[in-house]
């Protein structure tokens, strides 16, 4: 049943968490929930009792090219046969009561993950049906909780955001991706240097159009603007554009003239 242009998912060497979707009811739900799994780097799908037939085409077609997740995804009649080759098991529960029980929020389930694989040992999630969520009976099974901190207001999610907010989390449990950073294109961030030959470049043509005349707030109106353009990280493609602009207003002046009349800009 896959489809043309389905992507090259792969599972790494060694454990990575099961997902396993308890009861799912709609088939629709199971191939956005391989889209989720897909992006955040989770590769082993497991059903116990979906309520469409199995395979079904309305999966795939939902799954936007996670298609392998789909392919090799196991159903089973209970959770029981489910999690039998498990180590651990943890699962999502919006509101566990009366039960004595590790709870862990997202991110911190996403930590125990990668501790429990790290350790050789296989580890599954379980999420239950759309409209009720797993039973008290599907719980037991479980050896640690997974909810998340959302609005209490209202924090429905459905079964593939579930997923996807898991899953989320476990890629960047892992991921070295900065957590802040300037896209330059093809340029740098300018050196101070570079900004420092720039303010030079201002200020002497501040000095010669007037716009630095008053003596006394001179020093101010030069380290306010040198605080604006040292504030952000300006790249040296920018600077070059900078000096360009100060270098045709200066060239204009000086071919047009400016009445000393037409001095209606404030000061400072």
């Amino acid at each position: 049943m896959r489809e043309e242009g389905a992507a090259p998912l792969v599972a790494p060497p060694g454990e990575t968490p099961i997902v396993v979707l308890v009861r799912p009811q709609l088939a629709e739900n199971i191939g956005t929930t391989a889209r989720a799994m897909a992006n955040g780097g989770l590769f082993h799908l497991r059903l116990v009792a979906p309520r469409d037939t199995w395979p079904h085409p309305r999966a795939w077609a939902a799954a936007s090219g996670a298609d392998r997740i789909l392919d090799a995804a196991q159903v089973f009649d209970s959770v029981e046969a489910a999690i039998a080759d498990c180590h651990r098991v943890l699962a999502t529960c919006p509101r566990p009561r009366h039960v004595v029980i590790p709870v862990m929020t997202a991110r911190a389930g996403a930590a125990e993950l990668r501790d429990i694989n790290a350790r050789g040992m296989r580890v599954a999630v379980l999420f239950g049906p759309e409209r009720a969520g797993l039973e008290a009976e599907d719980l037991a099974r479980a050896d640690t909780l997974i909810r998340y901190p959302l609005n209490p207001e209202f924090s429905s999610l459905n079964l593939a955001q579930a997923v996807m907010v898991l899953a989320y989390e476990w890629w960047v449990s892992a991921d070295a991706t900065p957590p802040r950073r300037l896209q330059t294109h093809k340029t740098e961030v300018a050196t101070k240097g570079s900004l420092d030959n720039f303010m030079g470049h201002l200020i002497a043509e501040l000095d010669a159009c007037g716009f630095l005349r008053n003596a006394p707030k001179r020093e101010g109106m030069v380290r306010n603007l040198r605080h604006w353009f040292e504030r952000g990280e300006i790249t040296e493609q920018e600077v070059r554009t900078l000096h360009g602009v100060v270098a045709e207003l200066s060239r204009g002046r000086m071919r047009h003239g400016r009445p000393e009349a037409k001095t209606d800009l404030p000061e400072e």
